[in-house]
């Protein structure tokens, strides 16, 4: 016997007692599946307590039987296909279950192993969204505030000038309070009622901004606490929905659309009084100054127009609404960071495949040496013994059988004379041809 004859009986020897191992490893494997199925199924249904018991194990219990069944069949049938066309085709059928077994089960099986950490991953990303929006608000909500510095220094200008020009007439050459001192006294005084304004309103937008840091420090304790993911998620969601408030009320608390008005005003209104000089020189006089003020504060209120439309433009906080996700949808949404978990997941569905194909190569090999075994070889001491079993059992039903035969009826019986065949009528006897040729001369 060749060595290639040798190595395919041991080989065939150890497939038999390795039967026993292959059903507990798929067994196990199939029991594991079915049990992580169960932790995953479970938290994507709803209903009372006993009945989302019962479907999850039903669902489960499906799966591990329908897991067992199919790499049952398979490392029975496959590694026995002998043409490329039958093995292909199964390789093809195992490559279809696959998928089949991923779909119903080991998305699942990651949603139990990773389902939590995928869940406070999003309660995580949702949290970075709100700072980013609520840092947003309060930016836009202070934005009015850097027209402060401009509006400070243009109440100061007008009062100054309309000190000057009261107490030495620095403007139209004649000292006292005449109608260039009110009008710039005026102007002065609507600066500052506008730098009142945007004070006041930074007091609102510290108070608003501080409320939603509370929010977020709360949303943060709950990412990161332990403890159950699903009553954390649920907190957080009440969190989230105070927050959006908070920011909606930064974005309406913004003053910049009322220092747009104000400013526009300033030019719009712009109310010069009449020339109260006594005479018609010191008139012409306190009519140029005027002008000259008139065109200042144009150009102040373009300034500042335009530096409000400016803080108007920046881009709003876009409406945010928090989606809850089950661990299931979690997982899935964010695959990418859970690729372990994953891998885990879809390596206690798809290991027997392994075994398929060790299989397969095992066969392949008996086969190659089996091939040039003679008749003789096939043989073994079993196929002897059970030979040697069955020869014994027909000869001793043999030697029964003949013990019980009556003995009249194995001795001979004599012919009786009517049975001897006569000779036919149109036939002569050789002997009486031989006498009639002795008798003739």
């Amino acid at each position: 016997m060749s060595r290639e004859a040798e190595t395919a009986r041991a080989l065939r020897g150890h497939i038999d007692q390795m039967q026993t191992m292959t059903r507990f490893v798929l067994a196990t494997l199939a029991l594991a599946s079915g049990v992580y199925t169960y932790l995953g199924v479970r938290s994507l249904l709803d209903g009372t307590a006993t009945l989302v018991f019962l479907a999850a194990v039903i669902y489960s219990a499906a799966v591990s039987v329908g897991i067992y069944g199919f790499w049952t069949y398979l490392i029975r049938f496959l590694p026995e296909m002998r043409d490329a066309g039958s093995r292909m085709a199964l390789f093809g059928v195992m490559g279809v279950g696959c998928l089949m077994i991923v779909a119903m089960s080991s998305w699942l099986n990651a949603a139990a192993l990773a389902g939590s950490a995928a869940v406070e991953q999003h309660l995580a990303e949702t949290l970075e969204d709100y700072t980013g929006d609520l840092d947003q608000a309060h930016s836009n909500a202070l934005g009015a505030l850097s027209l402060l510095p401009d509006i400070q220094r243009a109440a100061e200008r007008f009062s100054r000038l309309a000190e000057e020009e009261r107490n030495s007439g620095a403007l139209t050459g004649t000292s006292g309070s005449g109608s260039v001192v009110q009008l710039l006294t005026q102007m002065s005084a609507q600066m500052r009622e506008l730098e009142s304004t945007i004070q006041n309103s930074r007091e609102t937008v510290s108070e608003q901004f501080q409320r939603g840091q509370e929010r977020l420090a709360e949303m943060r304790t709950l990412v990161s606490a332990p403890g159950p993911i699903q009553p954390r998620s649920d907190r957080f969601a009440e969190e989230a929905v105070a927050l959006a408030g908070v920011i909606a009320a930064l974005e309406q608390t913004s003053i910049a659309p009322s220092v747009a008005r104000a400013a526009a005003d300033l030019s719009a209104g712009f109310i010069a009084p009449v020339a109260d000089g006594r005479s018609g020189d010191l008139a012409d006089r306190q009519d140029a100054v005027m002008a000259t003020v008139r065109s200042s504060v144009a150009a102040q209120s373009k300034a500042l127009s335009d530096a409000a439309e400016e803080i108007l433009a920046q881009p709003k906080v876009a409406e945010r609404r928090y989606v809850p996700l089950s661990s299931a949808e979690a997982v899935l949404r964010y695959a990418g960071s859970f690729l372990p978990s994953w891998a885990g997941a879809i390596s206690i569905d798809l290991l027997p495949a392994v075994l398929v194909g060790v299989l397969a190569v095992v066969f392949a090999s008996i086969r190659r040496g089996e091939a040039e075994l003679t008749p003789a070889d096939r043989i073994t001491a079993a196929d002897m013994m059970r030979s040697l079993e069955l020869h014994d059992a027909i000869m001793a039903r043999k030697a029964a059988a003949e013990a019980q035969t009556p003995p009249e009826q194995t001795e001979a019986q004599p012919v009786p004379p009517e049975a001897e065949p006569q000779p036919a009528r149109n036939i002569t006897p050789l002997s009486t041809l031989t006498d009639r040729k002795r008798q003739e001369p």
